[in-house]
């Protein structure tokens, strides 16, 4: 007996040896067998039930077979408060205030995949806390316009960064039980009529840069759920676009997870149905009872209903539910949440400049003088997207006040001037603003007693310290920016701010480039600080007292003038006819202040413009140096308070990969990180390329005066080009020009290999 155990234990282990590895998307078919018996038991009524949503942050189970609801988590960047089940209105609780984690491109800003991943362990335990099965996010699509309302939320207009950060992110979440839910899927680059407009674009363009992230979360990381986009792809809407859900996602890519619809981006039942929907959110009226017509006619078929049923359990099989009891019975935010967010925070601050050396503050100045309310308004919330119920936040302000004090530096602070609170939402004339701090347009002229009261403050500083940006309400969810510009009169203050002291540092407090390019010459340091979190006003104290050196490296171009970008170069956007917008129609009355009627008249008459991708893969810095067209600040780019040096590099072509390694020095007197970057230039190619496409990247942290041998790789199927003419991947083989530097225009070191 012992033998024929042992013969059958010895089988089994080389029958697993020849299957080779268990891809992680294969691992949720583990539990199909118990599925498939599960499924046999049910009514159509229980399984199309499943199909819909059941609140509007659920989708049912069937609880007299002990299948759990699926609960969803709004908010890429912390886990969002409980609503009303019907809503988005608070549901007033107390124990879902959450850790608020930097937003998408500050995170993008660190180049790091380990804070990617221990950002994901955070929001995937605040998720478990909270009793979520699914986070819907990360959002990584790529960032196209530099005005585009989400471009706080999503990662990079490079498609190797934004792959790297979101499989980390994904396998972060995931490995504490959480399932993410990846979105929008996909080309989603616009708010601007972001829920008709069809995005129309060549294969190539599609695969080689707008897919890229998708993919490496869905195969590499085993995301387990997916959100098609609001948006059209060639024709279809993303939510029925048998292309994308049906060929790539489940055939190419082998997805066995399930999708569910952005709110209210469900457009039929026949589409959505046959063409790779799984769950409507939110309301029954395609994935509902009309399914079970369809199916008594004749149109559908059970099968097809088992199928979506049997992908939604597998998700369902691989979380485990947390029970009622247990959810919800601590504080979502959690010791352990709020330090990984002041690590991303301290990673992510670019230097974008420091003429005379002005960083770090210098033991001299005893006075500084904090101008701007950017450095007191918290980032949190606002606007129309999702945001965190932090259960604090540390300003600008009050970091530099606390770090301060320990030096013995006396701080004063004035507003300098007016915030405008963003879109005026609904009908009729807003009401008249007597907030003195409240600006009433974007364009509003600086207040003349605010600008004399900075000034006042600044002529008696050491140093002045000038926040400058945007706001969460003017970069936002729902709509896209009209222009980069910085908003109530700050080039005119900070222009005033210099001329009673030259010492002058500017932070800009943003999720997305803005332009300087009255701001750069007048102000001799200039640090980008993002929406950093709750964590955030400590990280950036640390950076400008010196504590830590800068490392934070821009993940998209800042272009001179908002012309300079390709979309607007090609004449591809803004389109002329906009609309409203789909989602705050649909789901928020509350600020619409229409009837149900006005609104549902609204979205019917919203325009289905296209939006016509005609600068292919010359996206960000691919167009900028490309079309040599030189940007106030190239991607990639981003200071330190050391200089670090790139000496001998070597490269090799091996059998799947090219490998480059050389010896990088920190040359200053303090520990500081550099982030490496390798882009790739086709010499006398006959495929058509960009000048340069990052292809390797690597943050390595130095002790003053060390040196590192730093090892790069870059496989070849990440030098692949799409062959439209075979509507496959293709190597195209010959002279590759390696080109090693700390930025998109700082190149240092180059070589060649042949493939």
């Amino acid at each position: 007996m012992k033998k024929t155990i042992l013969i059958l234990a010895l089988a089994a282990v080389l029958a697993a040896a020849c299957s080779g590895p268990v891809s992680p998307q294969d691992k949720l078919t583990a539990n199909d067998k118990k599925i498939n018996e599960l499924i046999a038991q049910m009514t159509l009524e229980e399984k199309v039930n499943m199909l819909h949503s059941k609140t509007n942050m659920s989708s049912a189970g069937v609880e007299r077979l002990g299948i759990a609801d699926m609960n969803y988590a709004d908010g890429p960047f912390g886990i969002r408060e409980e609503g009303v089940p019907n809503g988005f209105q608070s549901a007033g609780w107390t124990l879902d205030s959450a850790t608020y984690f930097p937003t998408g491109s500050a995170l993008a800003a660190t180049w790091s995949e380990e804070l990617a991943y221990k950002y994901g362990t955070g929001m995937g335990k605040e998720a478990r806390l909270r009793g979520k099965d699914v986070i819907l996010g990360p959002a990584v699509n790529i960032q196209r316009l530099p005005v585009g309302g989400r471009t706080y939320e999503y990662l990079s207009e490079d498609p190797i960064l934004s792959a790297a950060l979101s499989l980390e992110y994904t396998k972060g979440v995931q490995d504490q039980g959480t399932a993410v839910c990846i979105k929008h899927f996909a080309v989603n680059n616009q708010e601007t009529n972001r829920g008709s407009v069809n995005a129309i674009l060549s294969e190539r363009t599609l695969r080689e840069i707008y897919l890229k992230p998708f993919e490496r979360a869905i195969i590499e990381g085993g995301a387990m759920s997916v959100m098609p986009a609001y948006n059209k792809v060639n024709g279809d809407y993303c939510s029925e676009n048998e292309h994308l859900l049906n060929e790539i996602l489940r055939g190419e890519w082998g997805f066995k997870g399930f999708t569910v619809s952005d709110w209210g981006g469900t457009h039929s039942t026949m589409g959505a149905m046959l063409h790779g929907l799984n769950v409507q959110m939110t309301g029954s009226n395609y994935l509902g009872q009309p399914v079970i017509d369809s199916i008594k006619a004749g149109k559908l078929t059970e099968d097809l209903v088992d199928e979506k049923v049997r992908q939604i359990l597998r998700v369902r099989f691989a979380i485990e539910p947390v029970p009622a009891d247990v959810a919800n019975t601590v504080m979502t935010s959690q010791p352990e949440s709020q330090d990984i967010a002041r690590q991303v925070a301290e990673k992510s601050i670019v230097l974008l400049k420091n003429e005379g050396k002005v960083l770090p503050i210098s033991k001299d100045v005893k006075t500084i003088a904090v101008i701007g309310q950017n450095a007191v308004l918290k980032t949190q919330s606002g606007g129309m997207g999702a945001g965190v119920k932090a259960l604090y936040e540390v300003t600008p302000l009050a970091g530099i006040e606390k770090r301060a004090a320990q030096a013995g530096v006396e701080v004063s602070y004035a507003p300098g001037y007016k915030n405008f609170p963003g879109r005026r939402w609904g009908r009729g004339p807003a009401a008249p603003e007597t907030n003195p701090l409240v600006a009433s347009a974007i364009d509003e002229p600086a207040d003349p007693f605010l600008m004399s009261e900075a000034c006042e403050a600044a002529a008696n500083a050491d140093l002045v310290i000038f926040f400058g940006g945007t706001n969460k309400s003017i970069e936002t969810e729902g709509s896209d920016r009209q222009n980069m510009d910085l908003p109530c009169g700050q080039n005119e203050l900070v222009k005033a701010l210099k001329a009673v002291n030259p010492n002058l540092v500017t932070v800009l407090i943003s999720g997305g480039p803005t332009d300087l390019c009255e701001l750069e010459p007048v102000s001799p340091a200039i640090v980008q600080g993002w929406w950093n979190g709750t964590e955030g006003g400590t990280a950036l104290a640390e950076v400008l007292f010196g504590d830590i050196a800068p490392s934070g490296k821009l993940p998209f171009t800042f272009p001179a003038k908002l012309e300079d970008s390709p979309a607007y170069a090609m004449g591809n956007f803004p389109a002329k006819n906009a609309g409203g917008d789909l989602f705050s129609l649909m789901y928020r009355p509350d600020v619409m202040k229409m009837t149900r009627e006005e609104r549902q008249k609204l979205i019917d008459s919203m325009p289905k413009p296209e939006s016509h991708y005609t600068e292919e893969f010359y996206v960000g810095y691919r167009w900028f140096d490309t079309r040599q067209v030189k940007p106030m600040y190239a991607f990639g780019h981003g200071l330190s308070y050391v200089e670090f040096d790139y000496e001998d590099m070597k490269a090799t072509a091996g059998k799947d990969a090219v490998k480059v390694t050389f010896q990088l020095e920190n040359e200053g007197s303090m520990p500081a990180d550099e982030v490496v970057q390798l882009y790739v230039h086709r010499v006398d190619s006959q495929v058509e390329w960009p000048a340069k496409e990052l292809k390797a990247f690597q943050r390595v942290s130095l002790n003053a005066g060390e040196t590192k041998t730093v090892t790069l790789e870059i496989p070849f199927k990440d030098l692949r080009y799409w062959n439209e003419a075979t509507n496959a991947w293709d190597l195209e083989h010959g002279k590759l020009q390696l080109l090693l530097g700390s930025a998109s225009d700082d190149i240092r070191e180059t070589a060649e290999v042949t493939i």
